[in-house]
C-alpha cells in the first residue's frame, strides 16, 4: 500500500482519462464554487469596500516596498505557519491538516496525470507521501474534531453534534479516511474494494462540490483578510479599532489555559 500507486492499479478497470477528467471536474467545482460563494455572499464586494474605506482613513502612506514586505509577512506568518491562532493545540492541528491535505492532493494529481498506469512505474516516494499526507490530515482533523472544537471544548456539547459549518471537516476526513481504506483493500485484493472506492468518490465529490455551503473557500479569503489587516495597521487606519494599550494581552489564567478562541 505504501509503495504502490493505487491509481495505476485502478487503471485496469477505469481508464486513466476518466480519472484525469474527474480531477479536472473537481478543480472546476472548486473554482466555480468559490466564485459563486464570493458573488452570493458579496464577500468580495465587502472586502474591497472595506479596503477602500480603510485606505481613505489612513493617517500615513504605505509605499510599494512596504506593501511587498507586508505581503511576504502575511504569506509566511498567516499562510505558512498559521500564527494567527492563539491556542497552540489548534494551531498544530490546523498545520497538520493543511500540510497533509496539500501533500495528499498534489501527490494524487501527480500519480494520476504522470503515472496513470503500471506501464509508467511510479517512484516509491509518491505513494509514500500520499499515505503520509492522508495520515497527517486524519491526525490533525480527528484531533480537532474530538478535542479542540470550540462548541465541544468550551461549551460542553457532544462531539457528535453536527451543524452545517462541519460539512468541510467531515467531508475532508471522510474522503481521506475512505481513500486510505480503499488503497489498503485494493493492495490486499479484498472483495470490498469497489464499495469503498464508490464511497471514496462520493465523499470526495461532496468535499469539492460543496464549496458554497462549507468552509473550504475560507482558505482563499483568510490570507486576503490577514493582508488587509496588516495594511490597515501600517497606514494608521487600524480598521477603526483603537490603538493597543500599554498592557500585555492576557488569555485565561496562569493556572488553566483558556478554551475560547
Amino acid at each position: 500500500m505504501f509503495t504502490s500507486n493505487p491509481f495505476a492499479e485502478l487503471s485496469a478497470s477505469i481508464p486513466p482519462a476518466v480519472m484525469q477528467t474527474y480531477i479536472v471536474v473537481m478543480i472546476i467545482l472548486v473554482a466555480g464554487g468559490t466564485v459563486y460563494d464570493v458573488i452570493h455572499k458579496k464577500s468580495g464586494k465587502y472586502f474591497f469596500n472595506n479596503w477602500r474605506n480603510a485606505r481613505n482613513k489612513g493617517t500615513q502612506p504605505v509605499s510599494g516596498g512596504t506593501m511587498v514586505s507586508l505581503a511576504v509577512q502575511t504569506a509566511v506568518v498567516e499562510g505558512l505557519t498559521s500564527a494567527e491562532f492563539c491556542n497552540t493545540r489548534r494551531r498544530i492541528a490546523h498545520l497538520l491538516t493543511m500540510y497533509g491535505f496539500l501533500i495528499y492532493v498534489i501527490t494524487t494529481a501527480i500519480m494520476v496525470f504522470w503515472y496513470p498506469t503500471p506501464a509508467t512505474p511510479t517512484p516509491a516516494i509518491l505513494p509514500q507521501l500520499w499515505s503520509i499526507g492522508a495520515l497527517l490530515v486524519c491526525l490533525g482533523g480527528y484531533w480537532f474534531w474530538f478535542f479542540i472544537r470550540v462548541d465541544v471544548a468550551a461549551e460542553g456539547n457532544s462531539p457528535f453534534r453536527l451543524v452545517r459549518a462541519d460539512l468541510f471537516i467531515l467531508s475532508l476526513l471522510a474522503s481521506v479516511t475512505l481513500g486510505l481504506v480503499w488503497a489498503y483493500l485494493q493492495a490486499s485484493g479484498n472483495a470490498w474494494t469497489n464499495m469503498f472506492l464508490g464511497l471514496y468518490l462520493f465523499a470526495t465529490t461532496v468535499l469539492f462540490g460543496s464549496i458554497p455551503w462549507s468552509k473550504f473557500s475560507h482558505m482563499f479569503f483568510k490570507p486576503a483578510a490577514a493582508f488587509q489587516k496588516r495594511v490597515a495597521n501600517a497606514d494608521g487606519s487600524r480598521s477603526n479599532l483603537p490603538a493597543p494599550a500599554d498592557k500585555p494581552e492576557t488569555f485565561g489564567s496562569t493556572r488553566k489555559q483558556t478554551q475560547h478562541y
